[in-house]
């Protein structure tokens, strides 16, 4: 069974789209998926599933979450090489070692323009948050934290054209750990 990591938006954080992670384990389990397991409560899901592509997965899961739960959220997928192929690129190891929970890897739902990178880029330019993109992953440093920040998801959404959610680099070996790598 090929193991998968799914990364849900915005959910269980800022008191906005509620969805314990027993219930979605839970969930995915009914829909069919194996060894359904969570990593904190912040929508981060491991399981099994053959004989399906990262796109169909997340249209799949943000379906049944909606289906089910009234969940409406972004779900992005991304199969264990992916996501060591984005912590190999992560261009900010410095900064990841030495303060992971300051150092984001942003799971885009599809790769932007170099046109959109320059735009997200010329944004925060002056700024003291760090950005590159690769592919369909943003790499993101908030040296003075992310919750005060001027570079929001809404920003980034709109210079980039597409959505994405975040997980800090702490969360980010944690998946990997879940997925056996």
């Amino acid at each position: 069974m090929k193991s998968w990591i799914a990364l849900l938006r915005g959910v269980n954080v800022g008191g906005h789209r509620k969805a314990p992670a027993a219930e979605l384990r839970v969930l995915l389990a009914e829909m069919g998926f194996s060894e359904p397991r969570s990593l904190l409560a912040s929508g981060n899901l491991v399981f099994g599933a053959e004989g399906a592509t990262a796109g169909e997965l997340e249209r799949r899961l943000e379906a049944g979450f909606a289906e089910r739960m009234g969940l409406e959220t972004d779900v992005m997928v991304r199969s264990p090489e992916d996501w060591d192929a984005a912590i190999a690129a992560n261009p900010f190891r410095a900064e990841a070692e030495k303060e992971p929970s300051r150092t984001f890897v942003l799971a885009l739902k599809s790769a932007p323009t170099a046109a959109q990178i320059a735009a997200l880029k010329a944004a925060v330019a002056g700024w003291p948050e760090q950005v590159e993109v690769v592919g369909r992953e943003a790499f993101l440093v908030y040296p003075n934290g992310a919750g005060t920040s001027k570079l929001t998801n809404a920003l980034i959404d709109r210079k980039l054209g597409t959505r994405g959610t975040a997980r800090n680099w702490n969360t980010t070996l944690k998946l990997r750990a879940m997925v056996g790598r």
